[in-house]
């Protein structure tokens, strides 16, 4: 009882984050406009409480959102079980289909995760203080490919799996014209990692955001080794944010 309470504080926490903030929500609409249209296909993975559903289907977009989690999955179909255009995978995501192991975070649900390499990081790290991963379950693990193969083509894919996002990747075979991934700055050599896999997917152009500002870093698109060379560069406060990669 004890454990589902702390579920529950968390996730009204993280509700009050990302929804409760008026502007957020139409900052979002202008972020993803450049990469969704009407009558397109998105997938939303790691979807946590579903922000990113909600600007996707302002904008028009069907949406398939996956995420691993029970507690965020129920919350998930609490707000978009009624949508037609909207379907709920309960699964994680990696290089290969399967079960894998997801741990916890009672008391921050949303950076829950199936990488173990990203608790190691995270421990004792600035930033990231207090937080323990004390359950593991057993859920299912899907690939891009294989969502790809049952619901369509995505026009954009985001990627927040924490510290899971190379492993994400590694499961897509040909490229979609955009996604982004989050990345953490304990672990750069994800962040690296990712950007290297889409370079090699053929991806061309880069750019960033840090935090939730919904604004990106660099007033022009810019190439792998810029993109990667300007990770590199950011001090360990600037803490997370996400990668934008397009085609041309």
């Amino acid at each position: 009882m004890f454990d589902a309470l702390r579920t529950v504080r968390g996730i009204v926490r993280s509700l009050r984050i990302y929804y409760g903030d008026r502007q957020h929500g139409p900052a979002m609409d202008r972020l993803y406009r450049q990469f969704v249209q009407p009558g397109d296909l998105a997938f939303d993975i790691g979807a946590h409480v579903g922000d990113r559903i909600a600007s996707f289907r302002r904008l028009g977009a069907r949406v398939v959102a996956v995420e691993p989690q029970p507690a965020l999955v129920k919350t998930l179909h609490l707000f978009y079980s009624r949508d037609p255009n909207v379907t709920i995978e309960a699964a994680a995501v990696g290089r290969q289909t399967g079960v894998i192991a997801l741990s916890v975070n009672l008391d921050n649900p949303t950076i829950s995760t199936v990488s173990t390499d990203f608790i190691a990081a995270a421990a004792d790290a600035p930033g990231w203080e207090g937080q323990t991963w004390t359950k593991r379950l057993r859920v299912p693990m899907t690939t891009i490919d294989g969502l790809i193969a049952r619901h369509g083509t995505p026009a954009f894919i985001k990627i927040d799996v924490e510290g899971f996002e190379a492993e994400a990747l590694a499961g897509l075979g040909q490229p979609v014209q955009a996604l982004s991934f989050e990345f953490t700055l304990i672990q750069r050599d994800i962040a690296r990692a990712c950007i290297e896999r889409c370079s090699t997917l053929g991806y061309a152009r880069f750019n960033a955001i840090l935090g939730e500002n919904q604004k990106f870093e660099h007033s022009d698109w810019i190439d792998a080794k810029t993109i990667a060379r300007w990770l590199d560069d950011l001090p360990p406060a600037a803490n997370s944010g996400d990668v934008y990669a397009r085609l041309a």
